[in-house]
């Protein structure tokens, strides 16, 4: 195992949820770089399954609160269904751990509120499982972004297609991703969090007004929506999102179109073309394989370390909140219809 930083502590950490998300990607993300395990190590887990211990190289018990019998914790890194988040933070920081949490933390203003109040009650960090930002190829687009590659972008365009939810390891007939009880919405909820957060940064400031739609167009035996659209409005710009389980197959788009350029992915393709410049292009199929996902959440993870040695990170609390304020929005707005300003 490599040598903890100068001046930094090593963490142990227990997964709450064993499941297909923590088995597949947030363990071997811990594991993926011998410094990252360094400074925060997965101990044990805590998971009700009859079958969550199995197969398992570390402790796991039925009921989060016996994680105390393992030993001393810093944190816990929340792997539960969606609308278990809210109580699991919460318990988490009354027990004194710092939390890592999978999208999205908090579903409504209230629920962020709740959540920070309690964090700074706790003198504890509450970080998001924003993995996408490590992704390369978002990477490299909010890099030209940044630099005004193609100007002041005004339209954004971005989909993603599947042609169900992800079951991942559930084998019930309905997955827990499909039952309203458990992830309290659909598809908005799951793959639209990443591209809300991905978009807010991209934009540098808070969406202003939303409007929306869900429904099901294909999976009618879901109990939640397997289609959404969403228009965020910003000052002088425009973003649509286009989110399915209806499709015929994988896909995903995404589109900055700016005063002097355009910023294209399909697949795995990455197009930049730009006033008065050759074209360029990038292919980054390999990274986007999903065999490379762990080293997303390795960068995600050495980040929360780094959190947790300061001790409190107000940044990821205002990173839950915004993220929150429009899926309440765009939510409100597909129940009424109507255009919805994000106060």
């Amino acid at each position: 195992m490599g040598a903890v930083p100068a001046g930094r502590r090593p963490y142990h950490g227990a997964l709450i949820g064993f499941g297909g998300i923590a088995r597949n990607a947030h363990l071997p993300g811990f594991r993926h770089d011998p410094a990252v395990r360094a400074r925060a190590d997965i101990v044990a887990a805590a998971d009700p399954a009859p079958t969550a211990a199995a197969g398992a190289d570390i402790p796991v018990v039925t009921d989060r609160d016996a994680l105390a019998s393992i030993g001393p914790l810093d944190f816990v890194d929340i792997c539960t269904p969606t609308a278990t988040h809210l109580d699991t933070t919460l318990w988490a920081l009354a027990q004194g751990y710092h939390v890592l949490c999978e999208k999205p933390v908090a579903l409504t203003r209230d629920e962020a509120a709740r959540i920070a109040a309690a964090a700074h009650q706790a003198r504890r960090v509450v970080m998001p499982c924003h993995q996408y930002r490590y992704n390369p190829a978002w990477r490299q687009m909010l890099e030209w972004i940044r630099e005004d590659a193609i100007g002041r972008w005004h339209l954004a365009e971005l989909s993603v297609y599947r042609p169900a939810a992800d079951a991942g390891t559930d084998t019930r007939a309905q997955p827990w991703r499909t039952v309203a009880a458990e992830s309290a919405g659909g598809i908005l909820l799951d793959h639209g969090t990443h591209l809300l957060y991905s978009l807010l940064d991209a934009a540098g400031e808070q969406a202003t007004a939303v409007r929306a739609w869900t429904g099901r167009l294909r999976h009618f035996d879901y109990g939640v929506e397997d289609t959404a659209q969403v228009a965020l409005e910003f000052p002088g710009r425009l973003a649509t999102l286009m989110l399915t389980w209806s499709a015929t197959h994988r896909e995903n788009r995404v589109r900055f179109i700016g005063d002097h350029g355009t910023i294209d992915w399909q697949g795995g393709i990455l197009h930049l073309d730009r006033t008065g410049q050759p074209p360029e292009s990038h292919d980054f199929t390999v990274q986007l394989d999903k065999r490379s996902y762990s080293s997303w959440f390795a960068a995600l993870f050495s980040a929360f370390a780094d959190s947790m040695d300061r001790g409190t990170d107000p940044a990821t609390l205002d990173d839950i909140a915004r993220v929150a304020s429009v899926l309440e929005a765009a939510y409100a707005a597909a129940r009424s219809g109507s255009r919805i300003v994000i106060a």
